[in-house]
């Protein structure tokens, strides 16, 4: 994935040492994997992954292995039976409520927040007024809550507030999914990205094997995990515990599926979303279609895969105790999502690699 791939070239390229890079799966890429379908879609085998950062400096990055194609994400929600804009904004109060609401709910929300604020639900159903608080309920309720409930199994105020103010109500008229400066997907696919990053000559791929079957057979300087911390320790807290996804694919044969990119649905069916990805390629030429369905489910050691942390206060204390147990390791570095046990995004995981990178090239 993005952490490991990052490290292996930076070692290899800045510090001209030798890197062997394994991998259970018979393919780079992690969970940013794409490859083309039976019929030519670009699709993204483990959900879809959008790029996004205000970080320049990992833009400029990753960069060097890709040219660009501008993309901005929008994302709708089925609510009440109708399509609206997500983040839920300005914009869609205006789908769902009466003119003469809206325009109340909108210059209370201007006044209170200021144009361009990005407001957690949580903290919104705090506040002192009561048509404020009608919608941070209506929001909550239709919005929020039977999405987490499926994507987590737990309640909203249940998870930490990183995640809860991840998608806020957006006090702006801006539909497009993400605000930050840089947004676009890589012209020729994320696989593409990652084989260039990877080509150097002094990594070598060892795909299709897990880091146990090996373990004790090769020599090294460091060893840098990015797999589950808990796993490489043998469970010896216990476990931590992790959401996965199931995904199912489906080809139509017409243009399009749907008008954006994904639609959540919040409230209605088992899954959480549907992703049409000629939207993310920019297929707009083929006469096809392919979209997924997202299923989350809880994870289950060898049946499928970790795909998310569960951020809480009770499984941070486990985690200390795993980080514990790293710092008594001097040729063990643990980073990315699984290794350190983070919500990232593919941009925070670009950047966590290049900072573990100072700390590997200082010795």
């Amino acid at each position: 994935g993005f952490t490991g791939a990052t490290l292996a070239e930076r070692i290899a390229s800045q510090l001209d040492k030798k890197v062997l890079v394994v991998d259970r799966r018979f393919h780079i890429g992690g969970n940013a994997y794409d490859e083309y379908d039976e019929n030519g879609v670009l699709v993204h085998r483990y959900g879809p992954h959008i790029f996004h950062t205000s970080s320049k400096k990992v833009w400029d990055y990753l960069s060097r292995f890709t040219e660009w194609r501008p993309y901005y994400h929008r994302v709708r929600a089925v609510v009440e039976g109708k399509e609206i804009p997500l983040p839920f904004s300005l914009a869609s109060l205006r789908k769902l409520f009466s003119e003469r609401l809206a325009d109340k709910l909108e210059e209370k929300l201007l006044a209170q927040f200021g144009y361009g604020s990005r407001v957690p639900i949580l903290r919104l159903k705090e506040v002192q007024d009561e048509d404020l608080r009608f919608l941070a309920d209506y929001v909550y309720r239709n919005v929020f809550e039977g999405y987490t409930l499926k994507q987590w199994g737990l309640r909203p105020e249940d998870l930490s507030p990183s995640v809860t103010g991840r998608v806020p109500i957006l006090v702006s008229y801006d539909e497009r999914y993400f605000q930050d400066p840089y947004q676009a997907m890589p012209r020729e696919g994320y696989t593409v990205l990652f084989r260039r990053m990877l080509q150097h000559p002094n990594i070598r791929l060892l795909l299709g094997v897990d880091w146990r079957e090996v373990e004790g057979e090769v020599r090294f300087d460091r060893l840098i995990f990015t797999g589950p911390i808990d796993e490489f320790f043998g469970y010896l807290h216990g476990p931590l515990p992790y959401r996965s996804l199931r995904f199912r694919f489906k080809h139509h044969p017409r243009p399009w599926f749907q008008e954006v990119g994904t639609v959540n649905y919040p409230n209605e069916h088992p899954f959480t979303r549907i992703t049409e990805f000629k939207h993310l390629t920019g297929q707009a030429y083929l006469p096809h279609t392919a979209v997924v369905y997202e299923y989350p489910e809880a994870y289950e050691p060898g049946r499928n895969e970790p795909y998310y942390p569960v951020p809480r206060e009770e499984n941070e204390e486990r985690l200390r105790l795993y980080q514990k147990e790293a710092e008594k390791l001097k040729t063990v570095l643990f980073a990315g999502r699984l290794g350190d046990y983070r919500y990232y995004n593919m941009d925070q995981a670009v950047a966590r690699a290049l900072k573990v990178f100072e700390e590997v090239a200082r010795g």
